[in-house]
Formats: structure tokens, C-alpha cells, sequence
């Protein structure tokens, strides 16, 4: 007989509002405190302490506008912040300060979270959600230098990007770019050259979230419909199904894969999560405790296994906080 799914290990309330990204952060290296950073539908970013279970900061610099991603640089004292004022902004967290040191201005209107990859020590890129309809925009950091935009054919109505992941293969190789559109398709972009390389139609609904296992060269994706979409990658550079799974409830709202790469999270506008087994996509478990859409899951990076957490941030104004599958 299966043991019944797990209680979250612990929850952190206080936000005030719905919990619309979660970013954590851990160096592995004592005397670390693993941090946990959220952004909420009021404009705010909380940086949680996990020790503790409390909240060490409040970052107010989107002047209330709602916060939908936030990720770290230069390790946890220097974050970077995205909102609906149109700005992503630069924050120094050094030695106890909250200031926010540069932004970049969008000019974009939905709700397409940036994404960033290290590309070398000191070098980041980020790709932005761009001012006309269906446009990308990647930039170099910390000059903000622009490394291309990118674009879909015109005849391709893809419409808005709903969800950007960027990749790269091995170190010192080109970055790639995977986009998911309005019109349910998936777009492989080469950055060195600015083309795209591969469209995939794989939803009938605007895709919501997408991850990407460059190791297996391997994706998943998920949409308002009843359906969680994987999809590989081959040596051509074309994108193909490759398999799905149907769900009870409709609507998925964030996919996140774990870093080992053997669990794959879906936090659902059903107010569950669903964990499956990365490799054949086998469900493991449905987690039941939040009472509101889960808008966003992640998974910590820490270096010991039984420590790995899967964290939720959900329209309740909560974050739980769970230990599940951490055996190696």
C-alpha cells in the first residue's frame, strides 16, 4: 500500500497578498543561511530566512505594482527584480541595505517572466519580453548591452511570449533561447545568430510555463488546458512530442524540473501540486494543502540531498514549504 502524500515540512505566511514568484538561494558552504526570496501581487519582495522561518527583509521598489520574478547575482546580496511597472530592477542587499542601484525599462505589458543564465564568470545574459506583441529581447549584464531580438515570422501568429528559458548546452558554447507563445507553441532560438532553429505546436492554449532539461535535451510545458506536454530535442535542432499526460483538473500554472533532474513539480489553478518522476513522466504524488490557485513552485539547490526542499507560492497569500523524494 502507498503511504498518503506528505504535510508540507513547514508554511511562511505574512506576505499579505498572492505569492507570485519564489527564488531561493544557497551557497552550500557553512555558515550559509539558505534564503528564500518571494514577489507578491503588492508590489513587495520578502527575503525569508529558512533557519528561522521569518522574514529578514521587505523590498518595496515597484511602487505597488505586482512582483512576478526575482532572481539572484553575485550570489544572495545582489537580486534582480521584475514588475508590472514595466521595470526590472537591480538590488544591492549588501550588508543590510535594500537599494535598488539601476533598472532596465520594458515597455512590456503582459506578464512574461525574464530569464537569465551565467555565461561566464562575472557575465550574464537575460532575455526580456520586448515592447511589440511577439518580441524578445536579450541582453548582456551588467553592461545591458543588447545581444539581438528576436522575433517570429509574421506569418507564424505566435503572438505574446508567455514563458523564456534560456540554456546552453556545455560552457563556452552558444546559448539557445526556448519561448513559449499565446498561440500554444514552443520556438528554439539560436542566439549567435538571432533565427530561429525549431517551432513546435504542442498546446491548443496559451502556453503558461515551461523548463528545459538540456542534460536528457529534454522540455516540459504547461497551459490552461487538462494537459502537461514533454517534448525532446534531437541533433537536428527540431522539437518534437514527446509524450503527454492528461490531469484531472484543467490548468497549469508553473513547471519546475528538480536540478538532480529526476522530479518534475506542476503547481496547478486546482490548488495542488503534482509530482511526477522526470524520466517517464510517472505521477508520484498530488499535494493537497493550498486553498487558492498555485501560482509558482521551485525547488531549492542545495548540495546535500536530503536537504533539497519544493517550495509553492500560491494565491492564498502563502509558501509552503515541503521534503519529498530526497533520497539519491
Amino acid at each position: 500500500m502507498s503511504l498518503p502524500p506528505p504535510d508540507p515540512q513547514f508554511v511562511l505566511r505574512g506576505t499579505n497578498d498572492a505569492v507570485n514568484t519564489l527564488h531561493f538561494h544557497c551557497s552550500g558552504q557553512e555558515p550559509d543561511i539558505p534564503r528564500l526570496f518571494s514577489g507578491s501581487s503588492n508590489g513587495l519582495i520578502h527575503s525569508w530566512n529558512l533557519k528561522t522561518r521569518r522574514v529578514d527583509g521587505i523590498l518595496d521598489g515597484h511602487g505597488g505594482k505586482s512582483v512576478y520574478w526575482v532572481e539572484t547575482l553575485y550570489g544572495r546580496d545582489v537580486l534582480l527584480s521584475q514588475g508590472r511597472d514595466q521595470r526590472i530592477c537591480l538590488w544591492d542587499l549588501t550588508e543590510g541595505r535594500n537599494v535598488v542601484t539601476d533598472s532596465i525599462f520594458t515597455e512590456c505589458v503582459g506578464f512574461c517572466k525574464c530569464s537569465l543564465l551565467k555565461v561566464a564568470e562575472g557575465r550574464w545574459i537575460m532575455a526580456v519580453p520586448g515592447k511589440d506583441l511577439s518580441e524578445v529581447r536579450v541582453l548582456e549584464l551588467p553592461s545591458k548591452t543588447s545581444v539581438c531580438t528576436l522575433k517570429p515570422e509574421a506569418d507564424a501568429k505566435a503572438g505574446m511570449p508567455m514563458c523564456l528559458k534560456l540554456w546552453q548546452p556545455d560552457s563556452g558554447s552558444c546559448p539557445f533561447l526556448l519561448s513559449g507563445y499565446e498561440d500554444g507553441s514552443v520556438i528554439l532560438w539560436n542566439l549567435s545568430v538571432g533565427k530561429s532553429l525549431s517551432r513546435l505546436a504542442c498546446h491548443q492554449e496559451p502556453i503558461m510555463s515551461l523548463d528545459f532539461d538540456s542534460e536528457k535535451a529534454k522540455g516540459v510545458s504547461g497551459s490552461s488546458e487538462k494537459v502537461l506536454c514533454v517534448w525532446s530535442l534531437n541533433e537536428q535542432q527540431d522539437l518534437k512530442v514527446h509524450q503527454t499526460h492528461q490531469l484531472t483538473n484543467s490548468g497549469i500554472a508553473d513547471v519546475c524540473i528538480r536540478p538532480d533532474k529526476k522530479i518534475l513539480a506542476t503547481g496547478g489553478w486546482d490548488y495542488r501540486l503534482r509530482i511526477f518522476g522526470w524520466k517517464k513522466l510517472k505521477p508520484l504524488a498530488v499535494l493537497d494543502y493550498h486553498t487558492a490557485t498555485v501560482h509558482c513552485v521551485s525547488f531549492s539547490n542545495h548540495s546535500r540531498p536530503r536537504e533539497r526542499l519544493l517550495e509553492a507560492g500560491s494565491k492564498d497569500h502563502r509558501i509552503s514549504v515541503w521534503s519529498i523524494y530526497n533520497q539519491t
